[in-house]
């Protein structure tokens, strides 16, 4: 277990006035080590507090005092203290498996770890979870957490993780469920493995054994160019088509019995089958947004200045934990460097930047416009190859080589969804790129204010 280390300390916070500076490493606060940044907020939210702390190799005791919950208002440097649980499942459609070689090494890390579902948003199959870990979830009311459950069928659901703990680890899913955990669900639909009739019984087994589930979404496999795995082969228009069906067929049957829909389609499916998005009513408040599901119909929204009944990221989704690093969707998209100050006279001709699947969405809002001079700038992307076509997943060589061949002198704007700390998956920078290109919000109604300004 490593002692988290303060990254940053807030001017005038309690933190500061004690005399915490950035560095210092925090062995222990009121005897207590913590394990992760949840445990240290618990600990840190007590009105007196004793520090251990580790300055330049040398070990001091801080006594602060402050009021009852009050922020301490210091940053550290992980969420995690003790080592991050490892997926230990080898799901043929892990797009970790598919990443090319020579990437940074925080990409190919896989984790199953209840806490950063928790706390970002990521999924887990539980098949790592234990009774500990229950009683922690339970007590501290570690609460959304994110599932995947890909088949309720249970040799189903083991060959797809390639783990026999897949058979019986949605056990654990039903004991959070009994203890009023809020729980969302996904469901990675592979043709051939779990669509058809799979599908069909997955989505009777979780109107039947898990209908206190706040919604459960179902997504297409994305397949790389660089996978190895024989099985993996992507939707056809008809399974695509199949499985929005078979969604909306469940949505009508939940309605019936549960009083909502439940189950949602990904926007990606839609787009596959070439069937029209939903109307925004159909989403009931969006709450997969962040998982690709009605992020379409979010953005017309939001381009067209009707946002009302739109949710987005709502409070506790991806829980917030003073102290917390930024990461995973809560990561800051740039890091300042980007040469937004660069951007052409206004009034110059624009190109919106996007992916293959956002040119499919933008198209139509940028249409309505009715101006010739903004255009749409797909990107194909050559990098990740296959079926690969989202903004999220685009990389500066593919970027570059679709300007390269675009005309100087426009202003091009770049979704920020691209972009980690300010960098691509491939290492590359927005200075990188053959042409200046303005970093926007990815929502429709930054882009509108871009196009508008």
């Amino acid at each position: 277990m490593s002692a988290p280390r303060v990254t940053a300390v807030a001017d005038g916070s309690v933190a500061q006035n004690f005399g915490l500076r950035a560095g210092d490493e925090l062995l222990s606060v009121n005897g207590c080590v913590p394990k992760d940044v949840i445990e240290y907020q618990q600990l840190v939210d007590e009105p007196e507090l004793s520090l251990d702390v580790r300055r330049d190799g040398v070990v001091l005791e801080l006594e602060v005092h402050k009021r009852a919950g009050e922020p301490l208002g210091a940053q550290v440097d992980s969420a995690l203290f003790d080592r991050v649980r490892t997926c230990d499942n080898h799901c043929e459609f892990c797009f970790i498996y598919q990443l090319p070689p020579g990437l940074r090494p925080s990409l190919y890390l896989k984790d199953d770890d209840y806490r950063l579902s928790f706390l970002y948003g990521n999924f887990t199959t539980l098949t790592r979870f234990t009774e500990a870990d229950l009683e922690r979830v339970v007590t501290e009311r570690l609460s959304p957490l994110n599932v995947s459950i890909h088949a309720t069928d249970p040799d189903v659901r083991a060959d797809m993780l390639r783990n026999r703990r897949g058979a019986t680890s949605l056990r654990w899913l039903r004991a959070l469920l009994d203890h009023g955990i809020e729980v969302h669900g996904q469901v990675v639909v592979c043709p051939d493995v779990n669509d058809g009739d799979v599908l069909e019984d997955t989505l009777a087994g979780v109107a039947d054994e898990y209908p206190e589930l706040a919604s459960v979404c179902v997504v297409p496999l994305g397949v790389s160019r660089h996978t190895s795995e024989p099985r993996l082969r992507p939707h056809t228009q008809a399974e695509a088509a199949a499985v929005v069906n078979a969604v909306h067929q469940w949505q009508e049957i939940n309605r019936q019995i549960l009083g909502r829909r439940l189950v949602f389609a990904a926007d990606e499916y839609y787009l596959l089958a070439g069937i029209e998005f939903p109307d925004q009513e159909a989403y009931e408040g969006f709450p997969m947004h962040e998982d690709g599901v009605g992020m379409a119909a979010t953005l017309e929204m939001e381009f067209s200045g009707h946002t009302e009944g739109v949710t987005g990221t709502r409070p506790g989704f991806f829980a917030w934990v003073e102290g917390a690093p930024a990461e995973g969707y809560r990561a800051p998209r740039t890091d300042g460097s980007t040469p937004i100050g660069l951007r052409p006279r206004k009034g110059s001709p624009v190109g919106v930047v996007t992916g293959e699947y956002g040119a499919e969405v933008l198209g139509p809002l940028v249409a309505s416009l009715d101006r010739d001079d903004v255009r749409v700038v797909p990107v194909e992307n050559r990098f990740f190859g296959g079926t690969t076509a989202v903004a999220g997943l685009l990389v500066g060589a593919d970027i570059s080589r679709t300007l390269a061949e675009q005309p100087e002198g426009h202003r091009y704007l770049l979704p920020d969804v691209c972009l980690s700390q300010g960098m691509f998956l491939d290492g590359t920078r927005p200075g990188d790129l053959p042409r200046p290109v303005e970093v926007v919000p990815t929502d429709g109604a930054s882009l509108r204010r871009a196009l508008d300004g």
